[in-house]
């Protein structure tokens, strides 16, 4: 006879608890039941044990070597099941789907972190935390670390960037999918606010000072203040820049004037930060003064003559001993050599001195000085200018200098070419290239006009139609 106080298993399976079994992929909570070296059973509420061993012990903050018996512990389920019944878990995993985790609230709260890197390839730099590999694009590098290298040589560029591995930097993370396992970070977002509040504190004429962060063919960068700026070829110094590389190297701390700031592009001179030599020039260097000075070009053009350090001169070819020469090869010149010459103009505002082997003709000094003087006046206008500040003189300020423009207009359309009409660019580039009056304008070939760097093919057929 059955006892009627015996319980069924059917009834305790009804009353009893449901048992959950960790999933794989999961997160599980237990206490640490034992340590040996890097092997930690771990009690899952009395209902299973898990392991972590070997390489699942090791996570990039050291938590094995923190842990006692009674400890509580995170880990990430690997496997259900081993070949001793355990559960296989992971410290490492745990601590990537954290890391995870918190790089998506990093991403959401625009936090900047501080990340080291690992390694770096043609595209980028890679980093990598708790097994957790991101990836920093050239293209988001802050300044300083940008490779600024000529031609965009992608081997100079890649040891550049080789450069970086081991070093930390701060970033932003501007990409994170966790299903995808993708990261992608940007040292320049970092900076945006600082760098947006250091490009609202500049002005025009500041001086600052930065370090080269770039030397290619057309100038050098230079960055400051999370900043970047370029001092253009044409800015390094006041005379002739050949390479400027030969003016500052790579990590050089220069000091530097702000002469534009157009949105984020920034504008730098060099030799700004010195007394324009140009400025004198035209009291000491007369036309039809004598000058000495060394040669220190010869191409298609001419000769390159160098007065002093910052000024140069140039013998257009049409000024050399015999006009029937036409290949550089035969000027019967050597570089290097001092020679003396005959002034023919000094052009201040474009930086030129025209010179000549012959001796001048009454006609050419004459043009010459006119030219000469009309620079002078353009220059002092341009200083009365500058001296403007109040904004009510702004209007009238304009006016002045549009009229100042006209002169400029009619005194180079009259003479020295007689009744052709030339624009102001066409006058400045014939008399830098010599030429000073329309007998010798005319006696040129279109072949040889085409050859004048500067001179359009309108004005060469404008010319032609007088022969």
């Amino acid at each position: 006879m059955a006892d009627k106080n015996l319980i069924s298993m059917d009834d305790l399976l009804v009353d009893s608890p449901i048992l959950k079994f960790p999933k794989p992929g999961s997160i599980v909570e237990g206490k640490v039941i034992t340590i040996r070296k890097n092997r930690v059973l771990v009690d899952l509420d009395g209902v299973s044990t898990g392991v972590i061993a070997g390489r699942e012990a090791v996570d990039s903050t050291g938590t094995v070597q923190t842990l006692n018996a009674g400890d509580d512990v995170s880990a990430f389920v690997l496997e259900p099941e081993n070949d001793e019944g355990l559960i296989v878990l992971s410290l490492r995993r745990a601590s990537q789907h954290r890391t995870w985790k918190r790089f998506v609230e990093v991403h959401d709260n625009k936090e900047v972190i501080d990340v080291k890197i690992t390694d770096a390839n043609k595209g980028g730099l890679l980093v990598e935390v708790d097994g957790i590999k991101g990836f920093l694009p050239v293209s988001q590098l802050a300044p300083k670390h940008y490779p600024r290298v000529n031609g965009a040589d992608s081997a100079k560029i890649l040891q550049r960037l080789q450069s970086l591995i081991g070093k930390t930097i701060s970033c932003r993370v501007i990409n994170v999918d966790f299903d995808t396992k993708k990261l992608v970070l940007s040292e320049k977002a970092a900076f945006y606010e600082q760098r947006k509040q250091a490009l609202a504190k500049l002005k025009i004429g500041d001086i600052i000072e930065g370090v080269v962060s770039g030397v290619v063919n057309f100038g050098l960068f230079v960055t400051f203040n999370g900043l970047e700026g370029l001092v253009h070829i044409s800015e390094i110094a006041w005379g002739h820049v050949d390479d400027p590389s030969n003016f500052a190297k790579l990590g050089d701390k220069i000091r530097v004037k702000i002469i534009g700031i157009d949105g984020e592009k920034i504008s730098l001179s060099l030799k700004k930060m010195s007394d324009n030599p140009w400025e004198e020039i035209s009291k000491q260097l007369l036309p039809g003064s004598q000058v000495k000075g060394k040669i220190t070009r010869i191409n298609e053009f001419g000769a390159f003559v160098e007065i002093s350090d910052d000024i140069n001169g140039l013998i257009h070819v049409s000024e050399l001993n015999d006009p029937r020469v036409t290949e550089s090869d035969d000027y019967n010149l050597e570089v290097g050599a001092s020679i003396h010459s005959n002034i023919i103009n000094v052009d201040v505002d474009n930086h030129r001195i025209s010179l000549s082997l012959f001796e001048l003709s009454e006609e050419q000094l004459k043009h010459a000085k006119k030219a000469q003087d009309a620079a002078k006046a353009r220059n002092k206008a341009k200083k009365a200018e500058s001296r403007k500040d109040e904004p009510k003189k702004a209007e009238s300020s304009d006016d002045k200098k549009q009229e100042v423009v006209k002169q400029e207009e009619n005194s180079s359309t009259e003479n020295p070419f007689g009744d052709l009409k030339l624009s102001k660019k066409a006058f400045e580039v014939l008399t830098g290239a010599g030429i000073s009056n329309l007998t010798d304008l005319l006696a040129k070939s279109d072949d040889e006009l085409s050859k004048i760097e500067g001179l359009t093919d309108a004005t060469i057929r404008k010319i032609s139609k007088l022969r």
